[in-house]
């Protein structure tokens, strides 16, 4: 309802409400979070000021489906959303972002609105793709994980790599349909599997195994960068570890991601990071045989989620529990 905060209870009730109107504004919370409370506050007088938009309480808690849909895995989030569609989105308890947000939904012209969306969608899916082609030096776009090939042409993609006994990280395509069509574009290449190699599309199934069997694709593969780097161009893979623990201040390594947990373990640590309201980044070890098993024996923990801290193996999911339970988890991530 326009001018004030209505709840919403159900993923069916919040569809109904984002369909009903031109501008919406989400607010994902939990009563138990002072952050929360806060930017309420903001956002009742927010919802008061401009009658054109619809301002919504979502609780996680409640309404699981909605809160994963939309990748919320920290509260308080804020969703925006253009006819239906969502538009930008602010993580945090950042008042004035919010503030900005806002003001900018309730004085633009729908039409606008919409063509900003579009070209900063076609620009921020760009730089996705080039991130995660760019991830590994080699890098392998597939359906399904290594450990379990959704089809034919990928399970022999990873037997050709594993048999050429090449590092590679791989990438679901099945979990992103955003970058399952994007990439497609991207690199006008019409299937999958694909290999990329520093950066640089070879090909699907076909041309890799062309490739091996002219003895040309570990050559391809041992070929440095573009850049003045004189290193090999394959990281080792302490290296990798390393950046990877130290690429957030709080990291978790978790079988699927925040948003999608594939055990029960790592849906328990992000709940119990996100009850403590802990900003962390996140990797899937299902996607990346080499970091799954070679972090085991990097840090000497045998089993996962793993959290560190600036660089710094803080534990399991045990480890966590307790350290939340004495009081004393905030000073380990300090």
């Amino acid at each position: 309802m326009a001018g004030s905060l209505t709840d919403v209870k159900s993923s069916e009730e919040f569809a109904q409400a984002v369909a009903s109107s031109a501008r919406v504004v989400a607010m994902f919370s939990v009563d138990w979070s002072e952050p929360c409370q806060q930017l309420q506050k903001v956002v009742e007088r927010l919802a008061q000021k401009h009658s054109n938009v619809s301002f919504l309480k979502v609780s996680p808690e409640e309404v699981p489906s909605v809160a994963e849909k939309l990748h919320v895995s920290v509260v308080p989030h804020f969703v925006f959303f253009v006819s239906g569609q969502k538009t930008d989105s602010v993580e945090g308890a950042s008042a004035p972002r919010v503030v900005e947000q806002v003001e900018k939904l309730a004085s633009s012209d729908i039409l606008t609105l919409q063509a900003n969306k579009e070209g900063s969608d076609k620009a921020a899916l760009e730089e996705k793709l080039k991130a995660l082609i760019s991830y590994a030096p080699v890098m392998l776009f597939m359906k399904g994980t290594p450990d379990e090939p959704k089809c034919g042409f990928s399970r022999k993609m990873v037997e050709a790599l594993k048999g050429q006994n090449i590092a590679f990280s791989s990438f679901n395509i099945l979990e992103d349909l955003e970058v399952r069509q994007g990439l497609k574009e991207y690199s006008n290449w019409p299937t999958y599997p694909q290999v990329y190699i520093n950066g640089k599309l070879i090909g699907g199934l076909d041309v890799v195994n062309e490739l091996i069997e002219e003895e040309e694709f570990k050559n391809i593969v041992g070929t440095p960068s573009d850049s003045s780097s004189s290193s090999s161009a394959v990281e080792p893979l302490e290296e990798r570890l390393k950046k990877l623990i130290n690429k957030h201040q709080v990291m978790l390594f978790m079988k699927g991601d925040p948003s999608a947990p594939r055990c029960g373990f790592s849906r328990k640590m992000v709940e119990l990071l996100n009850r403590n309201n802990v900003p962390f980044g996140h990797f899937d070890i299902l996607s990346d045989e080499e970091v799954r098993q070679g972090l085991k024996e990097y840090s000497n923990w045998p089993t996962y989620p793993q959290l560190y801290s600036n660089g710094k193996l803080v534990g399991g999911l045990d480890v966590v529990v307790a350290l939340d339970e004495e009081g004393e988890l905030g000073e380990a991530l300090a």
